[in-house]
Parts: C-alpha cells; sequence; structure tokens
C-alpha cells in the first residue's frame, strides 16, 4: 500500500510500459522484431541502472492480454525471443542476485513457455537484491478479476486491504514511478490498482534508445514531485518538521 514519502527519495518500486520497439524498427526499414530484440538489450542495461541506482522493485510490461492481436509472425517472435531472453539472461540475474517474478495469465501459453517461467523464477527465488517483476500476458482489469475471483471463491470479504493482498503484485509495494516510453500518454491497461497513487513520466523516447541518461532524467521528474496522497502541502511540511 502507498505511503506518503519527501519529494527527493528515490523510488522504491519503477513501473515501465516498454513502448516504441515498432517505430523504432519501422524508422531504419527493419522489421518489427527486430525493434523487440533491441527492446530486450534496452532491458537488461535498465534492469542494470536501476540495481545501481539503489532501486528495489522494477516491474515491466512484456506482453498485454491485448497483444495476442497483433499479426502472427509478431507474436510467434516474441514467444521465441522470449524463451532465448530466458536462456541468456536468467543467468546473469542469478549472478546479479535479481529476484525473477513473471506476472500474468499463463494458461494462454505453451506447456513448454509455463515450465520455462516456472523454472526462472524457481532459479532466482533465494536472491536478495532487486525485485524484477515481467508482466507477459497481462492486464490490470484481469488482475482486479482474478483477485476478485479468488476472495469470492474462498468467501473471504471483498475490502480494499483483502484485494490488494489477492492481486498478482501483492508481494510487492505499490509503484511509486510509472514510466510510459514512445510518446503515447496512457497505461494502457497496466496496473490499474496498484498505479492510484503512482507519479507518471512520459517520454518521446523509444524503449530501445531508454538507457541510464533517460532512466535519470525520470528519476529527476520524480525527485520534483511532491506526493501528497490527499493531504495538503502544508500538511506534509508539518509532517516532515515533525520527522
Amino acid at each position: 500500500m502507498a505511503n506518503a514519502s519527501t519529494s527527493h527519495e528515490l523510488p522504491r518500486h519503477i513501473a515501465i510500459v516498454m513502448d516504441g520497439n515498432g517505430r523504432w524498427a519501422r524508422r531504419r526499414l527493419l522489421p518489427r522484431i527486430a525493434g523487440h530484440r533491441q527492446g530486450v538489450d534496452a532491458l537488461r542495461r535498465c534492469i542494470r541502472a536501476c540495481a545501481e541506482r539503489g532501486v528495489q522493485v522494477l516491474t515491466v510490461f512484456a506482453f498485454s492480454s491485448e497483444n495476442w492481436s497483433r499479426p502472427q509472425d509478431e507474436v510467434s517472435g516474441l514467444m521465441e525471443l522470449l524463451g532465448k531472453a530466458l536462456t541468456r539472461e536468467v543467468p546473469q540475474l542469478q549472478r546479479a542476485g535479481i529476484r525473477l517474478h513473471f506476472v500474468g495469465e499463463r494458461q494462454a501459453l505453451s506447456e513448454g513457455m509455463r515450465h520455462a517461467l516456472a523454472q526462472a523464477e524457481a532459479d532466482t527465488t533465494g536472491n536478495a537484491g532487486m525485485v524484477l517483476n515481467v508482466c507477459f500476458n497481462y492486464g490490470g482489469r484481469w488482475d482486479i478479476v482474478q483477485a476478485a475471483a479468488r476472495l469470492a471463491e474462498r468467501g473471504a470479504p471483498i475490502t480494499e486491504a483483502t484485494l490488494a493482498g489477492a492481486m498478482a503484485l501483492a508481494h510487492v509495494p505499490d509503484p511509486d514511478l510509472l514510466i510510459r516510453t514512445g510518446g503515447e500518454q496512457r497505461i494502457s491497461n497496466f496496473l490499474l490498482w496498484q498505479c492510484a497513487y503512482s507519479e507518471l513520466y512520459f517520454t518521446d523516447c523509444l524503449w530501445p534508445d531508454f538507457d541510464a541518461a533517460a532512466l535519470d532524467a525520470a528519476l529527476a521528474a520524480y525527485a520534483g514531485r511532491e506526493r501528497r496522497f490527499g493531504r495538503t502541502s502544508e500538511q506534509l511540511a508539518q509532517a516532515g518538521a515533525a520527522g
């Protein structure tokens, strides 16, 4: 659950909508999958930069539940890319002490892919460093529905606290900062519940071009925000003085 923080704290939890891979490729007269491959490289850089800066949780939107409607060759290419990335990247995450979680509906994935995701999580489960959540076949509305369904199945009361505890990201605090690359200014069914009080940061930078400098620009913008959580600036000042 969200807690008030001073304006200059580093965000504990950063969420990113990694947008712009296709446009990056199109501008270079390359197939869209080439942009997605470059996007994996950008994610590797971002993970390293976040860990170096002391971010505790990074959550990225890798594949939405709506992305199945994309051309079949692109969807197939994304699935193949994920499989290769798991083989190549998980050992590096393990060495870096990063704990990996895949968040989303897995029934639509092949049995082999489900096994690969579970194995990647198991391989990093003992790590004590930054938590990396990869939202794959995820949608914010799906998340709320599945949480409510789980509570109803148990006969549990549906309150803000119980619903939050049944969400797919209940293992981490809500995002402090949501970054979207690619110039679009919407959250596209990403973490609808969890981002109720997140600071939003939109950049025209296409995801394959996102680097440590772009991350630092987002962090600098975040540092200038005043997070009030319904309170007034005067109340925050008084609380700061008392602390």
